[in-house]
């Protein structure tokens, strides 16, 4: 018993954390159009864009300029 309740509660425990760790975030645009992220998009300094995940699972990059707000939900 304990050989199976063991493995499953680690398991549960690890996803746990996994979704405690993504906050969802609304990038509006200049133009008002809203994205919505998985996560926090990351910001390129060097390259002057932001990229993030969508939730389609689309990786993005929209150039600083275009974006307005960003704001986690």
């Amino acid at each position: 018993m304990i050989q199976r309740t063991l493995p499953a509660f680690m398991l549960a425990l690890g996803l746990g954390a996994l979704a405690g760790c993504a906050s969802p975030t609304v990038i509006t645009l200049n133009d008002g159009r809203e994205i919505q992220a998985v996560d926090t998009p990351s910001y390129d300094d060097d390259a002057g864009f932001y990229e993030f995940e969508q939730l389609d699972g689309k990786r993005t990059r929209i150039n600083k300029d275009q974006i307005r707000t960003v704001k986690e939900l």
